[in-house]
């Protein structure tokens, strides 16, 4: 008899922690659910997966964008500097002015003014990897070099 007892609280024992184990997956999986309106794990784990696949399709349009948003920046001008000189011994003061604004390739415009007792005159000259198709003065030359120097950096 004694036996049987032994046997059915084991039985009991094991039975409630059972049960207890059974409550709290009960509670987990209710968890798990809480707030979803899906009807099952299936149909939560596709809505997942989806959410997942969009995210990855918006990731990979973000880093296009990126890169097309760089290879626009890289042809800007990075750099601009800008150097006062006095061209004329006649004239008082570093009136005159070169201006240099270029990217990292050296492409870019120099602006220039010369600056007399008679007259002020102002040039533009476009600029291709450090250097230009019309004659460049030594001002215009150095400030170009300053300006692709900080755009390296």
């Amino acid at each position: 008899m004694s036996t049987n007892i032994l046997l059915f609280g084991a039985l009991f024992l094991i039975t409630a922690a059972t049960v207890i184990a059974i409550i709290r997956i009960e509670m987990r999986l209710n968890k798990l659910f809480k707030g979803s309106h899906a009807d099952s794990l299936e149909a939560l784990m596709a809505d997942i997966v989806a959410r997942v696949k969009k995210l990855n399709e918006q990731g990979q349009e973000q880093a296009l964008n990126l890169d097309a948003i760089e290879q626009r920046l890289q042809k800007q001008g990075r750099a601009v500097k800008l150097i006062r000189f006095n061209p004329f011994t006649d004239v008082g003061g570093n009136q005159s002015f070169a201006v240099a604004i270029v990217n990292k390739e050296g492409d870019g415009v120099v602006f220039s003014s010369l600056y007399s007792r008679e007259r002020m005159s102002v040039f533009a000259k476009p600029v291709t990897q450090g250097t230009s198709d019309i004659e460049l003065t030594p001002e215009e030359q150095a400030v170009i070099a300053d300006a692709r120097k900080e755009a390296s950096n």
